[in-house]
């Protein structure tokens, strides 16, 4: 895991992939999987997600003012699939990430956790719009650490070649996903 610079945070969700948004307050957790979620600033990096206002996840964020992305992979589908459709609060004496046998890191900024086997990773401060999260359910956040998998992520760039089980996912619907492909370079870029 390498630290990414923030100016470059933005390319860990800029192909759309489906995220895993991890909250905490309190002692207690949760996790769920988000399909709509976007860069939406340079500096300070910002990111837009919707989080739906009946999801503990969003309780959570609401209460503790932050929240991380974790960019799971081809490798994670089913958990990712299993975490998306369930919910926290129906866990009385557990949480997801027990239910679900998720191994965790500390982030260093926030008290979210952070998920192990992912490819990349957002530390996040929710920016609150009232207006926004209640009509729309669209929380805008700063990132204020964020970090990646080097082995698909390194200069500001993915580059999954030789690694297919790290490609990350987008999910179009009933269980499905696509990974990301193949990279077509343009002839100027940066």
């Amino acid at each position: 895991m390498i630290s990414v610079d923030l100016s470059k945070a933005y390319r860990l969700l800029n192909h759309g992939p489906t995220i895993l948004v991890s909250s905490a307050h309190n002692g207690k957790r949760n996790i769920m999987a988000a399909a709509w979620n976007v860069p939406l600033d340079f500096d300070p990096p910002k990111m837009i997600v919707v989080i739906d206002k009946n999801t503990y996840t969003r309780e959570l964020i609401e209460a503790s003012g932050t929240l991380a992305i974790n960019v799971p992979c081809v490798a994670q589908i089913d958990m990712v699939q299993k975490v998306g459709s369930s919910s926290g609060r129906d866990l009385k004496d557990s949480d997801k990430f027990a239910q679900f046998a998720l191994k965790t890191f500390a982030a260093k900024q926030i008290i979210a956790p952070l998920v192990e086997g992912c490819v990349a990773w957002l530390e996040c401060k929710v920016i609150p719009e009232p207006h926004n999260q209640n009509i729309y359910d669209l929380f805008i956040a700063e990132v204020v650490a964020a970090y990646a998998d080097e082995r698909v992520f390194s200069n500001g760039h993915w580059h999954f070649e030789g690694y297919d089980e790290l490609r990350t996912i987008h999910h179009v619907a009933g269980g499905s996903f696509f990974a990301s492909g193949e990279v077509h370079q343009a002839s100027h870029s940066d």
